[in-house]
């Protein structure tokens, strides 16, 4: 039995990024709980995959072809919106560029560009749709920040943490802002989730994961169905009164201080 508070039926979800990994994971979810979606990747034939899978439950679900860090076609994928389904009640904003450089070295048009697609095409976006949720009453945004957004990565992380630093801030600002006129803002924080691009990563760097499961007590990397409960608890009539929350979703990496030990792995 399923309990009403998280039941998404009747409710039109957006979700970026749902080629693959978490964004695809979110889509799912959404539709599994009820939600019709609009989706969207730069990766036409991924997010094409998504939209078909979604049908086979029985969801309704728009493919578009976006590139999130271009503020015209953002504001053109919320035209079509408006034209598919008239409304939006949930807009997850996972999508976000990512380039390794050593502070010391990046160029500033690189830092530019990097910061513009994590945080200001965000905001373009958590501004269409909250426009849109405002008239309404209602409706629910749901950031994907980073672990590396509120605590030092390095490893040539710094134009990334630095954006993502500001999507946590902008969650918290946004709620402040909108919560009091029905509209829910709160951020997710991933740990190190399997994706193509990190699986080759650790592949040219065989030392890689292992550093990564030093920092995770639960001792596994995260998948990308890990995302599924939280994302449709925070879009749902069940998170009510959580807004302006910064979620970890990090296996306990934030909690674990640096300098402390895991305990012994399950077997």
């Amino acid at each position: 039995m399923t309990h009403p508070l998280f039941d998404l039926s009747g409710r039109v979800a957006l979700v970026s990024g749902a080629a693959q990994g978490m964004g695809r994971s979110m889509a799912i979810g959404f539709a599994e709980a009820g939600a019709d979606v609009m989706i969207c990747d730069i990766n036409e034939a991924g997010v094409k995959a998504t939209a078909e899978h979604i049908q086979t439950l029985g969801r309704r679900a728009v493919p578009v072809t976006c590139d999130i860090t271009n503020i015209e076609q953002i504001r053109a994928m919320f035209a079509q919106l408006d034209r598919e389904f008239g409304k939006i009640d949930i807009l997850a904003n996972v999508a976000g560029p990512a380039k390794l450089h050593k502070p010391e070295e990046i160029d500033l048009d690189e830092m530019g560009k990097i910061i513009h697609g994590l945080l200001i095409a965000r905001f373009c976006s958590c501004q269409e749709g909250g426009r849109r949720m405002l008239k309404a009453g209602k409706g629910s945004i749901i950031n994907f920040s980073s672990i590396g957004g509120v605590t030092a990565l390095g490893r040539g992380n710094f134009a990334y943490s630095v954006g993502m630093g500001g999507v946590a801030q902008m969650t918290r600002e946004l709620s402040t802002e909108w919560s009091g006129r029905g509209v829910r803002v709160n951020a997710i924080l991933p740990a190190q989730v399997i994706n193509p691009g990190l699986e080759e990563r650790m592949k040219v760097d065989p030392n890689l994961e292992a550093m990564f499961l030093r920092g995770i007590p639960i001792g596994r990397l995260g998948r990308p169905d890990d995302v599924k409960g939280l994302a449709i608890f925070l879009a749902s009539d069940a998170a009510a009164w959580i807004t302006g929350a910064i979620i970890p979703m990090d296996g306990g990496n934030l909690a674990q201080n640096a300098g402390g030990t895991p305990g012994p792995r399950n077997a």
